[in-house]
This record gives C-alpha cells, structure tokens and sequence, in this order.
C-alpha cells in the first residue's frame, strides 16, 4: 500500500527530527502551504506538536516534531505484552532470573548476527549490514561517516522500548552486542531514548591506521 503523504511527513519527522514546514515541503517536492495544511491535520489528531524557535534576526522559526502519539504509530514491538512477560518473569524467578533471560537473548542474538556479518570484513561494511538487518527488526536503522573518520549507527525507532523501560538491562545488553560484533572499534552510545533523546546513537571508532615507521 501506498504511503499517503501525512505518513510521509511522520516517516520524516521520525528518522529527521524536528523540521520547519518549509523542509519538510523541500523533501516531498511539494508546495510549503501544501505541507503546513498537513501539518496542522496532524496536529488536529494529536500526531505532531511545534514550538515557535526565536532568531536573533526575524521572525521565529516553526519547527514540528512527533509528539508521544505520533511516536507510537510506529511499531511497538507488541509492548504491553513484553512488559507482562518480563514482571512475570522478575516475579517467579527474581533479578537473576531476568539477568539469564537477557544473556539468552543477547547470545542467540550475537550468533545469528554473526552469521550474517561472516566474510564482512571491514567495519563500515559490517555496519552497513548491521543497520539493515537492524531495520528489518523495526529500529529504523543507519548507518553515517562522521566529522571525525568514524561512524555513527542511528537507530531512528526502538520497537521495544516500553519493555527497555520496564529492563534496562536490555539496553546494556545492546552496547555489548555491538560491541562484541565490531571487536576491533571502540563503541559507544551517545544518545540514548531513555535519557531522553529522540533516538538511539551508537559512535562506532574503527582503530587507526598507524603510519609508516621512520
């Protein structure tokens, strides 16, 4: 089925962040007035929200963004259902019990990532492939070169961050994933849902090349 233009604009304002109508008409090759009727559509259902940005010079900036509605468009990954299972699980078999259950998942995780990752040497390739099969899992993933010769892994969407919230150790359980996958890299989290930013943000350091000796 075909994505209808509001979906269009969520999509964006998901994957992009906050943006001015005028952006936002920029990437769908629309008119500005055209995306600011859809916005305030959306903004009559509850799915977007915007706050006014002042300048030193003119008049302030509009700039939307989802607000916790429009966030929960996007799959949830069955949320309320994992959340039941991980208190039950806590509840029979206490803290330890739920630590076993992550180290599962996070091995068979790592194994089947493995398989997929086998003969892909270099780090941005393993990363290219990890932000698709990331995707595939409904993170919304990719992967970019930043300023400083490393990577960033964006995970634009967490499918399973109701249960993240009920167990942080799923969180912690993906830092080392990631890390376990690029051995070689030092990998970090440098936004993260749960503190409150829009998305999650791996930096990924492949080691440096050292020069020629003298």
């Amino acid at each position: 089925m075909q994505a209808t233009t509001a979906d269009r604009i969520l999509f964006l304002l998901k994957t992009r962040g906050p943006a001015a109508a005028a952006s936002l008409a920029s990437a769908l090759a629309m008119t500005a007035m055209g995306a600011r009727q859809h916005l305030a559509a959306l903004e009559r259902q509850g799915l977007v929200a915007h706050r006014d940005e002042r300048r030193s010079v003119g008049r302030p900036k509009r700039m939307w963004s989802l607000t916790a509605q429009g966030h929960a468009r996007f799959p949830d990954g069955h949320a309320q259902m994992t959340v039941e299972l991980l208190d039950a699980v806590r509840a029979v078999f206490g803290e330890p019990g739920l630590d076993r259950l992550i180290a599962k998942r996070e091995a068979e995780t790592l194994s089947r990532y493995r398989r997929s990752l086998a003969g892909v040497a270099s780090p941005a390739a393993r990363l290219r492939r990890l932000a698709k099969l990331r995707s595939a899992e409904g993170y919304m993933a990719e992967c970019r070169a930043d300023a400083a010769g490393g990577f960033l892994l964006v995970e634009n969407h967490c499918p399973v961050c109701a249960a993240a919230r009920a167990c942080q150790g799923l969180c912690r359980s993906e830092l080392a994933l990631f890390r376990a996958l690029l051995p070689d890299c030092a990998v970090e989290r440098v936004e993260h849902v749960l503190a409150g930013a829009r998305r999650c943000a791996y930096r990924v350091q492949p080691p440096r090349r050292s020069g020629p000796a003298r």
